[in-house]
């Protein structure tokens, strides 16, 4: 056996194992999620004696999802809508201008990556605000703690419209605000699509930011309806199962059906660039 060949298996090796640590958690939780409050206990992946669909429509009705549904779209589209304007525009500036000062600032948001968010400031910056416990306020953080990761992306994605269509449309007596909108923005649709799907599942599965910033129970999202359910019913493994599956549900499948446009948006600036 050459080495190649034992890289390959090597590697297929830790890669299923790692498939494995993600999968059989999931399958545990929805295969209990079908049982009832005693074999969910025992929290195995025997399948169920007897199928208990009746679980997920007690949380449907006593859970809340709904609502915490609707807060998460509605922060999801907004953070969206904020990202996509705010960090197209921020990268088209940043590599298009020639300034120093400008390019500072874009290792300045780099360094955003990997900054820590420190939560206690943060809550004593919206209050001074009067925008804690507000939507607007929650869409604020997830701007300014997404905004780095979203330059990076549409930036690099950038790189491959050349800067001679700038230049054609400007001798055209073109703005710059109309250059953008209806020239440059409309390109930059692989890069947006791409971190558009990552903002709506950072914003969606996140629990430490709508849980230190929202107090108001009727503003929580679906990931604290999960823990506001789970307090409740925590002898109840299968209702809280159930909750689970309900909520990680259409993030999952919006993950699989998009996963191209991940992968694509991702690497379509660095193929190009």
């Amino acid at each position: 056996m050459n080495s190649r060949k034992l890289s390959r298996i090597i590697l297929e090796t830790v890669l299923v194992l790692l498939a494995g640590a993600v999968f059989i958690p999931l399958l545990l939780i929805l295969v209990n999620s079908f049982k009832d409050s005693r074999e969910a206990a025992l929290l195995n992946l025997a399948l169920p004696t007897k199928f208990h669909l009746e679980n997920y429509a007690y949380v449907i009705k006593k859970g809340n999802i709904l609502r915490g549904f609707g807060n998460s779209i509605l922060l999801s589209s907004m953070t969206v809508l904020t990202i996509s304007i705010t960090a197209s525009m921020a990268a088209f500036l940043i590599q298009r201008s020639k300034e120093k000062i400008v390019k500072g600032m874009y290792y300045l948001f780099v360094v955003g990556l990997i900054m820590p968010v420190a939560i206690i400031p943060t809550i004593k910056l919206m209050m001074g605000l009067q925008v804690h416990n507000t939507y607007g306020g929650i869409v604020l953080y997830y701007t300014a703690t997404l905004l780095p990761f979203s330059i990076f992306v549409l930036t690099g994605f950038m790189r491959s419209i050349p800067k001679e269509l700038d230049e054609s449309c400007l001798v055209d007596g073109c703005s710059y605000a109309r250059l953008f909108f209806s020239i440059i923005f409309p390109l930059l649709k692989p890069a947006i699509v791409t971190v558009s799907i990552i903002v709506v599942l950072v914003v969606w599965n996140d629990f430490f930011g709508p849980f230190y910033l929202i107090s108001d129970s009727k503003k929580w999202t679906v990931t604290l309806s999960i823990f506001n359910f789970a307090n409740k019913f925590e002898t109840n493994w299968a209702l809280v199962f159930a909750d689970i599956i309900i909520v990680i549900s259409p993030v999952i499948i919006l993950y699989i059906i998009l996963q191209k446009h991940i992968i694509d948006g991702m690497t379509s600036g660095a193929i190009k660039g």
